[in-house]
């Protein structure tokens, strides 16, 4: 366990406050490690969370008791920058689990620890990084210490933890989300990162225009890591000049980002989120925000066929009959997406976003279904009306099976006269138009 565990430096060892230039980070760290704020005084960003009187500001300034919490955001938003800051606090031990190495030994190991700790007074505080990643067996193996106060637990993820964390556990703790980085604050990180000598940039003389720092803070999507590494890739990749500076251009931020990035997890929430907008947006006839989604999940690695099994959904659901040619062209689309793949898919499915985002919009279809499907429901032991039923045999002949059946095609007064609905529901209507105006 000793290798997870990094030891207090406040309190009961009656040790100085730490400040923004103390530090014990490898000089080979990463920018983003040894930038890494110690206090919030250097921390960029929550202000939601740290500003004055807000709830981390006065636990860490020790009012009251730490509640064990989960910490949830994006990744490079100051998670595990504020567990470490919360560990601050007098008389507390604080000891520190990966859920991507860790399991329930490691779990229970230290839970031990710190139940043989607490005889002594010493209170520990057991943060666990990804919390997300653990199984269920993984989590219910923290409740017990939890709830007795073995442990104040800090828990860390970038994932909501209304889907990944047990509602056992989750009861137990307070949810704080913490916010994507604003480009003005992602900023303020770069600067301080190039005016500081001793963790920082400035030993190798860095030199950015303005415009190229905005450029880069914008396109680290809210997250402070990618923005650091990033700005420590540019500065290396460029030779000093004959005066020891480093002028960085806007190549360099190309070639130290790679690639735009985009606040995108195929797997995760966000995935979803993305969707919901693009759908709203196409049900809201809004062309130019459905276009501004759909690029989003393109560019951020989202399957083509999950965004045109989307867009087939709507053409139904909310275009229906109000424009048949609707599902016409995202089928058409999912098809030529299935055949041609990324990058040229992204053509057929803009073509169908823009005609879907244009069409009226109807969602009687879905409407005509719902209300079958109640009727449906309450009336689940009605019987077939004999007239509707096939005689296959001579008994069900006998039986009544198809008598007085009249076919529509010899008999056009059937339609209006003979009766396809049980008894109990004869008069229903389930479909009904309800276009909303095209758009102009």
């Amino acid at each position: 366990m000793n290798n997870h565990r990094t030891k207090n430096l406040f309190a009961e060892w009656d040790e100085p406050a730490l400040t923004e230039s103390d530090s014990e980070t490898p000089a080979h760290a990463p920018l983003a490690e040894r930038m890494r704020p110690r206090t919030l005084a250097g921390f960029v960003g929550q202000n939601h969370l740290t500003g004055d009187k807000r709830i981390l500001r006065t636990l860490m300034e020790g009012a009251g008791a730490l509640p064990s919490l989960i910490l949830w955001g994006a990744p490079g938003t100051g998670k595990t920058t504020l567990a470490r800051m919360l560990a601050t606090r007098g008389g507390s031990l604080f000891i520190a689990l990966s859920a991507v190495f860790s399991g329930v030994r490691e779990v229970r190991a230290a839970i031990a620890e710190a139940a043989e700790r607490q005889k002594k007074s010493v209170h520990t505080i057991l943060f666990i990084d990804e919390i997300h990643r653990f199984n269920k067996s993984q989590q219910d193996a923290l409740l017990p210490a939890v709830e007795a106060g073995t442990i104040t637990l800090i828990g860390a993820t970038t994932e909501n933890p209304s889907f990944e964390i047990n509602s056992a556990l989750l009861s137990r703790c307070r949810v704080l989300v913490l916010n994507p980085l604003t480009a003005e604050e992602t900023e303020a990180i770069l600067r301080r990162a190039l005016d500081d000598e001793e963790r920082g940039l400035a030993s190798f003389n860095p030199k950015i225009s303005d415009e190229e720092l905005k450029r880069l803070a914008a396109s680290s999507g809210g997250d402070a890591r990618v923005a650091l590494n990033a700005l420590e890739a540019a500065v290396l990749i460029v030779e000093p000049d004959e005066d020891g500076l480093r002028t960085i251009t806007g190549e360099a931020i190309t070639e130290a980002l790679g690639r735009a990035r985009y606040a995108y997890d195929k797997a995760g929430e966000e995935h979803y989120n993305l969707a919901s907008a693009l759908i709203k947006s196409l049900r809201n006839s809004d062309t130019n925000a459905a276009l501004y989604w759909l690029a989003r999940l393109i560019e951020g690695g989202a399957d083509p066929m999950f965004i045109a099994r989307r867009l087939c959904i709507l053409a139904s659901e909310d275009i229906g009959l109000a424009d048949p040619q609707a599902i016409v062209q995202a089928s058409s689309a999912a098809q030529i997406a299935h055949l041609i793949g990324l990058p040229e898919a992204l053509y057929p499915l803009s073509q169908a976003t823009i005609y879907l985002a244009r069409a009226p919009k109807s969602n009687a279809v879905k409407q005509a279904y719902m209300s079958a499907r109640e009727d449906a429901e309450g009336t689940a032991t009605e019987r077939v009306p004999l007239h509707l039923r096939n005689a296959i045999t001579g008994l069900m002949k006998r039986e009544g099976y198809g008598k007085n059946y009249r076919y529509v095609h010899n008999d056009p007064r059937a339609r209006e006269e003979m009766a396809c609905l049980p008894e109990k529901l004869r008069g229903r209507v389930y479909y009904e138009e309800n276009e909303t105006p095209d758009e102009e």
